[in-house]
């Protein structure tokens, strides 16, 4: 019990560093990153509202079990492309920033209450935020940029962020770790109301 203690703490401590160096004002502007791969990578990774969405998704998929554990991370990397090619061809959707934000608090707030609906649910609701998702991503893709190779870098990033929340999520097997992946949830839906909240500012 005390070594999944301190492994809950230092996993919670490596995300909340992660959150930390992460802004929201850097969620869609990479100046002076280079097009393509790296681009795409890096835009997910360096922007706080889709990393702890996409960090969520991971928990969530952990607290479920299998097969949910693989099908919500593959789940919305999978359709985050569609979402992307709406974004490159240019099919408006509506609210994106604001849905993006909020799949956040969505999210965060499934992990935190242990939401456990049927499999399709949960499916249908990581998919739902997916496409907006994926359509800010491709929206915002450089002129210079290789669309191709963004959008590899950007699904890979994701599949990385999935693949952290599910390490960290696998400390529900253990009492302490469900208490500190519940708190992560919490933690995750609070920042989300955070960027809501600064996105209504913005439009105000």
């Amino acid at each position: 019990m005390a070594h999944s203690y301190r492994f809950g703490l230092g996993s919670l401590a490596a995300f909340a560093l992660c959150l930390t160096a992460s802004s929201p004002a850097f969620a869609h502007t990479q100046v002076g990153v280079a097009g393509g791969f790296l681009s795409g990578f890096t835009h997910p990774i360096f922007g706080a509202d889709h990393l702890v969405a996409m960090v969520a998704v991971g928990l969530w998929g952990a607290q479920l079990g299998s097969p949910a554990i693989w099908v919500l991370p593959i789940a919305f990397p999978s359709v985050m492309a569609i979402g992307g090619l709406f974004g490159v061809l240019g099919v408006p959707l509506p609210m994106v920033e604001l849905l993006v934000s909020g799949s956040a608090v969505v999210l965060g707030l499934m992990v935190a209450l242990n939401a456990r609906p049927p499999l399709v649910i949960a499916g249908l609701i990581v998919a739902a935020f997916a496409i907006f998702h994926g359509h800010a991503h491709g929206a915002e893709l450089p002129e210079a940029a290789n669309p191709l190779a963004y959008g590899v870098g950007f699904v890979l990033a994701t599949g990385l962020l999935h693949l952290c929340g599910i390490i960290i999520g696998l400390l529900v097997a253990w009492p302490m770790g469900a208490r500190l992946v519940r708190g992560c949830g919490v933690l995750i839906a609070c920042l989300g109301c955070y960027f809501v909240a600064g996105w209504a500012g913005a439009i105000a």
